[in-house]
């Protein structure tokens, strides 16, 4: 899980506004925990919030890393339980698949969401919250995911992490005051 924060240890101001507070190079340094992983997970607050691409982008892959002969994008998660998503979110516009997972039974929402591109899984809940340990099995037995990479918020990073499903933190401190 990477997360961003402040020497304050805010990860976002009030306002919500959270986009960059972190350097060039420590960018650069996530292109290449992107490039490793299997999939790119985020939360639909995220995705209303900064609009994310969750790609790979070669050319700014840091200098540390070979380039690629050949580039993969990662598959794109975002759980999203209400679908609240917008259809017009860039990840869905990026090369690769996006899946969505939701504990919604909207099925004019999931409609629009797939005609937009996507796949999306309906998770049963727990207490109105899609099961996420459910949710990484699926990734796992469906879509081949060994490595998932989460790059969200606090709400859904410190969920899975009450959930177990992290065993690896990378924080970068930003030398700002939020």
């Amino acid at each position: 899980c990477k997360m961003a924060m402040s020497l304050d240890g805010r990860t976002a101001m009030a306002s919500g506004e959270s986009r960059w507070i972190t350097s060039k190079e420590a960018r650069r340094d996530v292109q290449g925990l992107r490039a490793r992983s299997s999939a790119i997970m985020t939360g639909a607050g995220t995705v209303l919030a900064d609009d994310p691409q969750l790609t790979v982008r070669e050319e700014e892959m840091p200098s540390y890393l070979p380039k690629p002969t050949v580039l993969t994008q990662p598959l794109r998660v975002v759980v999203d339980a209400h679908l609240s998503m917008p259809t017009e979110a860039r990840l869905l516009r990026q090369p690769g698949q996006t899946v969505i997972f939701t504990a919604s039974h909207s099925h004019s929402l999931t409609e629009m969401l797939t005609k937009a591109g996507a796949t999306v899984i309906y998770m049963p809940s727990r207490d109105k919250q899609i099961d996420l340990q459910a949710m990484c099995h699926k990734l796992a037995s469906d879509y081949e995911v060994n490595e998932l990479h989460i790059e969200t918020g606090a709400t859904l990073a410190g969920a899975m992490l009450r959930a177990g499903l992290i065993d690896e933190l990378v924080i970068y401190l930003a030398p700002l005051l939020l």
